[in-house]
């Protein structure tokens, strides 16, 4: 029996579990849905790869670490371009949405991220222009582990990169003050502020949160498949039925919602075709919004 698309599906709903991470708390703390957080996954990768450059600039050729096929560059240059990606979805916010949302229209703010993202992506495109790049060309051996799966050292680290951040998140939220802030204020806006909650706070916690993760989702598809302007588009539409599928608001249901998606995705391939992958992320998102449009952990409005 062969079960690669599963290791595929789970790499791929790695990817969109991160970026439905931002996606599900932006929507439930913010009220509005952002159509610009895939660009900041391209984004994100653009700002990595620029850095690992300028460090092979700097310090010349780097060994990787044995057996990946990286090494500390990439880890700095992540680092660094999770913040700068946090940065830009801060300031963003700041020039953009947040006055928008004072006006109090939800509208206008959802189709200022559409002309947003347009914008970020068209800059990425004019900055990098539209040809294909990568981390790295060296080609790896994927590894046997059974019942037909074979897997590479690069996608075992994120693997595990992911569920170190994914944990991270979750112990933020239910073991912080600030996370216990951002709960409240996605349950109960009015109430939220009212008991004196520093609004503000939550508010640039959860940009940079959200710009962060977007950056490592984006540099894991640069590891795995390759750095285009719109590589961030692309992953919309999965992104968007993660977050609903998991409920609005949680980070486990977000996760758990990348990783249906992306092993329906992977099975679908397997069985009818690659041309229904991109389907696959709309039927499910139907069915959902039919069946039960709150996710299997969201909650109904307070």
């Amino acid at each position: 029996m062969n079960l690669q698309f599963v290791a595929d599906g789970l790499l791929a709903g790695s990817m969109i579990g991160l970026g439905a991470i931002g996606v599900t708390l932006t929507y439930s703390i913010l009220r509005f849905s952002n159509f610009a957080h895939g660009d900041f996954m391209a984004w994100g990768a653009y700002a990595t790869l620029a850095v690992v450059g300028a460090i092979g600039a700097m310090f010349g050729t780097i060994a990787p670490i044995a057996p990946l096929s990286f090494g500390w560059p990439l880890i700095v240059a992540l680092i660094i371009g999770m913040a700068a990606t946090g940065l830009l979805a801060l300031a963003l916010d700041m020039v953009l949405f947040a006055r928008l949302r004072a006006k109090g229209q939800a509208i206008i703010v959802v189709m200022a991220s559409f002309g947003a993202s347009m914008a970020l992506r068209s800059l990425l495109e004019f900055i990098f222009t539209s040809r294909p790049t990568y981390f790295s060309r060296a080609i790896q051996i994927a590894m046997p582990i059974g019942f037909g799966i074979r897997i590479t050292p690069d996608q075992i680290a994120l693997l595990l990169l992911t569920a170190v951040l994914v944990l991270g998140v979750h112990l933020l939220m239910t073991r912080t003050q600030t996370g216990r802030s951002m709960q409240a204020l996605s349950q109960n806006a009015a109430l939220a502020r009212i008991v004196g909650i520093d609004v503000a706070k939550v508010v640039r916690v959860t940009w940079i949160i959200g710009g962060g993760l977007a950056c490592v989702a984006g540099v894991m598809i640069g590891m795995l498949i390759q750095i285009r302007p719109f590589m961030g588009f692309e992953m919309l539409l999965p992104m968007f039925a993660a977050a609903i599928l998991g409920g609005i608001g949680s980070v486990p249901g977000a996760v758990l919602g990348g990783l249906i998606i992306g092993l329906a995705e992977a099975g679908a391939v397997q069985l009818i075709g690659a041309e229904w992958r991109a389907a696959i992320s709309f039927i499910i998102l139907m069915a959902v919004l039919f069946v039960r449009p709150i996710g299997l952990f969201g909650v109904g409005e307070r």
